[in-house]
């Protein structure tokens, strides 16, 4: 196992709270946190059991003042997150009593923890590996309790057991291979070709299905990026409000009050969508509402997910026309709004100008809203979530890992198809092996670290 310095770090949300936690791992935690510990019996932490909680106090050696009463949480190495002592303090949640704890501490020889340092010593120390310690940060992020399975899926070691199964079965072919190249002056049986071919199909099958589940990994951890659009004044802000249940964006009758785009972020039906509130599509009158104006366009292009919002109860005009003209009818929902100014009659607007079936609704009673909800259900996944249990790939880094190995198998597939010499062939599956492994963290660079755990917060 590595030796480390000992760092400490503050692990609870900055603000006032019931409870702080201060945290520390490494070969002096225990004796640190002693060094400002006291307990009514006596005991020091180099006394107490492993996995114990104990009641006392901290106090400022410089001035022998009470900081505050805490219950210290004692680990030992290695039945730890890190694989190396660790101490909890429980203190008051207050932001100054957490701060004084965190800097006697450092006073006292701990070095300040950098983001994600905690997980990372516990990859370094061999207690998980690196896609385990990169749903670590998925876990806390997650918004869904379909994303929250799946990020725990994968720190129990789904992806990794997939992962090293297909390494195996690459690694099993490039012995066969190798083996054929060492011994080829011998007298042993010619490499199966065909079977080599065969073999890595396989594998070659389970990682574009590991690739399209990547699909459904980028909705449940980032969620699906829906761009309310439409002209000036047909809702979209009261849709918006109306689908959070709350008064996020301003509505009034005056045409163009939504000025930026607004993002909000609901559950349908367990799937996430980053709700995009955006600037009425017009030509503008001002540079200020030019600017909404084009970040509303760009907001379109990056959707994943368009609702096209229209006034039922006007008849349409160029403004509509244009506006169906410049979105893509494969991602986009039609909705006619304002129903309950019909009076029992049909929309004014011309249904047949739109490509599909629209969904008629009325943001301000919200008539309508459950059917809006099922059909973007429908459109995204098929209506519901597909099964969770098998391997789903959350990551971009992973998915770009698994098109590079995808890349070098197929090579090597062709390679033996055409006779290509054998030396090339194990070329390109050790690319296969390398791409793989830097998805679990038997192939890696200190750089790749620093860059996956910076997006951790300080204290994990």
């Amino acid at each position: 196992m590595h030796e480390f310095p000992t760092i400490a770090a503050i692990s609870t949300p900055m603000g006032a709270g019931a409870i702080g936690i201060v945290r520390m791992t490494g070969p002096a935690a225990i004796s640190i946190c002693d060094s400002l510990y006291s307990q009514p019996g006596g005991e020091t932490l180099a006394q107490a059991p492993s996995h114990s909680l104990r009641y006392g106090a901290i106090h400022d050696p410089a001035t022998g003042e009470l900081v505050d009463e805490v219950l210290v949480g004692l680990m030992r190495a290695p039945g730890t997150y890190t694989r190396e002592d660790v101490v909890e303090v429980n203190c008051h949640g207050g932001p100054v009593a957490q701060q004084k704890l965190l800097s006697l501490f450092l006073e006292q020889g701990a070095e300040l923890a950098s983001p994600g340092e905690f997980t990372r010593r516990a990859f370094l120390n061999g207690r998980i590996d690196l896609a385990q310690a990169e749903s670590v940060a998925q876990i806390i992020g997650a918004k869904t309790e379909a994303g929250l399975r799946v990020a725990m899926s994968q720190l129990d070691g789904s992806i990794s057991a997939e992962i090293r199964s297909l390494r195996s079965s690459i690694l099993s072919v490039m012995a066969a291979i190798e083996a054929d190249i060492d011994f080829s002056d011998e007298d042993i049986e010619e490499l199966d070709r065909d079977g080599a071919d065969a073999r890595l199909s396989q594998v070659e099958e389970r990682l574009e299905e590991l690739i399209e589940s990547a699909f459904v990994g980028r909705v449940l951890k980032e969620g699906v990026r829906t761009a309310i659009i439409g002209k000036p004044n047909v809702g979209k802000s009261s849709l918006l409000n109306s689908l959070i249940m709350r008064d996020r964006a301003i509505v009034t009758e005056i045409p163009g009050t939504t000025r930026d785009t607004i993002e909000e972020i609901i559950n349908i039906q367990g799937i996430p969508l980053q709700l995009i509130d955006t600037a009425g599509l017009r030509p503008a009158e001002d540079e200020v509402e030019q600017i909404g104006v084009d970040r509303s366009r760009r907001a379109m292009k990056e959707a994943d997910l368009i609702i096209c919002l229209f006034d039922g109860s006007e008849p349409e005009d160029d403004h509509d026309r244009a506006l169906l003209t410049s979105v893509p009818a494969d991602r986009t929902i039609y909705v006619i709004n304002k129903c309950d100014r019909f009076r029992g009659q049909l929309p004014r607007f011309n249904r047949g100008l739109l490509p599909s079936e629209p969904v008629i609704i009325s943001a301000m009673t919200r008539q309508g809203l459950q059917i809006l909800k099922e059909k973007i259900a429908q459109l995204v996944l098929g209506g519901s979530l597909p099964p969770l249990e098998g391997p789903i790939i959350t990551h971009e880094r992973h998915r770009l890992l698994l098109e590079q190995a995808r890349g070098f198998l197929g090579r090597s597939r062709q390679g033996l198809r055409v006779g290509l010499g054998e030396e090339l062939v194990a070329e390109e599956l050790r690319g296969a092996l390398t791409s793989l492994g830097e998805i679990t963290g038997e192939e890696i660079v200190e750089d790749l670290l620093d860059t996956i755990f910076r997006e951790f917060c300080i204290g994990k």
